[in-house]
């Protein structure tokens, strides 16, 4: 069994993010492929253990195994929770279910540390460009906005949306390069202040409900062990 192998034929859930996920799609846009594959239980008794993640098999597809993908979750990695609300599931099986169902227990206040720290990383990355070249990257730039409009709502509402709905055309407006960076700088120091208004007040636990995640690999490890071949090799 090679890690392609691994994705082939354990993967529970696999989505479509990107662009398409959060309804910026545009003509030129790729089609980018998460998903989360369960590695045999027996595999772990070996000394050479399973990769935590995958590139491939197919182009723009990129998987996490199991435990890594709730390891980074209950990190509130802006990226992996993202994964878990994409609105495009092309697969799922009654594990990926199971997991579903847990959505809630890894979201909490950690959420506005990650999402902002993410989000000023990359607004360190742009005003690089712009020193450089007067103007910033497009599309980078948008999917920062877009992100910090997320986290805002995330932290007013406690639900992680993808779909940016009625932003749709300002947010596309910027990727074409329309709106001028001072009005987008002065927008998302906007939105951080409304981000820093909603973590006051946000309903979200302040961490993540980790027993009932535990309980849930420990469970699926369990059964994984009772219906796996033993002799599973990659």
């Amino acid at each position: 069994m090679t890690p392609e192998d691994l994705v082939r034929h354990h993967t529970i859930y696999s989505c479509v993010m990107g662009s398409r996920a959060f309804g910026l799609a545009t003509e030129d846009s790729d089609t980018d492929r998460r998903g989360i594959f369960l590695a045999p239980t027996p595999l772990y008794w070996r000394l050479v253990k399973p990769p935590t993640h995958v590139e491939g098999p197919a182009e723009e597809q990129f998987s996490w195994e199991l435990e890594r993908f709730c390891e980074l979750a209950l990190r509130a990695n802006p990226n992996i929770l993202e994964c878990l609300h994409s609105p495009l599931v092309e697969h799922i099986d009654d594990t990926g279910r199971e997991l579903l169902s847990l959505r809630s227990a890894f979201l909490s206040q950690e959420v506005q540390r990650t999402f902002v720290r993410y989000a000023q990383g990359q607004y360190a990355k742009l005003t690089a460009g712009v020193r450089l070249s007067g103007a910033p990257r497009w599309k980078p730039a948008m999917h920062l906005a877009r992100l910090l409009m997320s986290c805002r709502q995330l932290l007013r509402t406690g639900e992680l949306v993808l779909d940016v709905g009625d932003e749709r055309d300002w947010l596309l407006a910027v990727r074409r390069g329309e709106v001028s960076w001072s009005e987008l700088e002065a927008r998302m120091a906007r939105i951080s202040e409304e981000v820093a208004a909603a973590g006051m007040t946000t309903a979200l636990p302040k961490g993540p409900d980790l027993a009932r995640v535990e309980d849930f690999l420990i469970r699926v490890r369990r059964r994984s062990a009772l219906q796996s071949d033993p002799h599973d090799q990659l």
